[in-house]
């Protein structure tokens, strides 16, 4: 235990000279390194360097690595840019040349459309017969008007009196209330003279009708008269009879028959009446069903119209419904 008390100075006195002369070789050293790598850092972190040829920068390296980088995606970037641009000049393309085609295959169909519109001098006459006929409205103060309507209760009712002009009696003739002018609204004149002609053309058909005799009837009907005046004014819109020049088939064809048949719209008109009490039958409807049924006729008379092979308003199916 002694030697080793003993002998710790010795190593401790041993170990500082090492030390003392290792402090000695260090200063030596150092007095040989240049001036410049003694110099503090800059707050960047690179040394002041006083001849950079002999000292090369680790940054510049960097510095052209990300150059470089930058330079192919910038590239990278410009083709996948050039190619999407390539993209949509094809897809442009390919639109305008369908876009093309589709109004060169409307140019071509409304080319037919002008060219079956060329009426000869009858139809011409007799259309705008029937327009003059359509800008007509009922005018309860015109006497011609007032015997129309003393007329149609005569051909409904020949074995009672006439009533006044404001009555509820004209309600059992299906008019809305007392008095009959107020549902003329959207038919005008034209659809009184339709319902005449009913009457008057095809009078079982018109009774069975007003009377309701066919089938097994709703609890709550439509009312005869006002569906009269439905039936007038869809026609008017299904053969486009206001506007300049029809453009649906229905219309076109329907012109072509109006040549050869002045009296075709009134003939129209009872086919359509009929058509639309069938329908009402056959699908059990109710009042609140009325437009629906009233559509389904429409588009029956549309397409029965568009048939090459009716050359009459005679030869169309709904037409037969009158004298069955």
């Amino acid at each position: 235990m002694v030697e080793c008390v003993m002998a710790t100075p010795t190593i401790k006195k041993r170990r500082g000279v090492e030390i003392h002369q290792g402090k000695k070789e260090n200063m030596a050293n150092t007095a040989s390194v240049p001036n410049a790598l003694r110099d503090p850092l800059l707050p960047s972190g690179q040394a002041v360097i006083n001849n950079p040829k002999s000292t090369p920068n680790p940054w510049d390296d960097r510095r052209n690595d990300l150059r470089h980088g930058i330079h192919n995606l910038s590239q990278f970037i410009k083709n996948v840019a050039r190619r999407i641009a390539n993209l949509f000049m094809s897809v442009g393309s390919f639109l305008r040349k369908v876009l093309s085609f589709n109004f060169t295959i409307q140019g071509l169909n409304s080319n037919k459309v002008e060219h079956s519109l060329v009426l000869n001098p009858l139809q011409e006459e007799r259309l705008q017969n029937l327009r003059r006929r359509l800008e007509v409205p009922f005018d309860a103060s015109l006497v011609g008007h007032q015997e129309a309507l003393r007329q149609l209760w005569r051909l409904a009712y020949p074995e009672r009196m006439i009533p006044p002009f404001k009555s509820n009696l004209w309600k059992e003739m299906g008019w809305q209330g007392a008095d009959p002018s107020t549902d003329f609204r959207g038919g005008g004149f034209i659809s009184l003279e339709n319902l005449i002609y009913f009457a008057e053309t095809y009078p079982e058909s018109f009774q069975r009708l007003l009377h309701k005799q066919d089938g097994v009837r709703s609890e709550w009907e439509y009312p005869f008269a006002v569906a009269g005046i439905n039936v007038s004014f869809m026609l008017v819109q299904m053969l486009e009879l206001h506007s300049g020049n029809p453009t649906t088939k229905a219309g076109i064809h329907f012109l072509k028959l109006l040549g050869g048949d002045e009296m075709a719209f009134d003939r129209l008109y009872c086919a359509a009446f009929q058509l639309l009490d069938s329908k009402w039958l056959s699908k059990r409807a109710t009042y609140m069903e009325f437009n629906e049924v009233m559509k389904s006729t429409r588009l029956q008379l549309e397409l029965e119209l568009e048939t090459n092979e009716i050359s009459s308003i005679r030869d169309m199916p709904a037409y037969i419904l009158l004298n069955r």
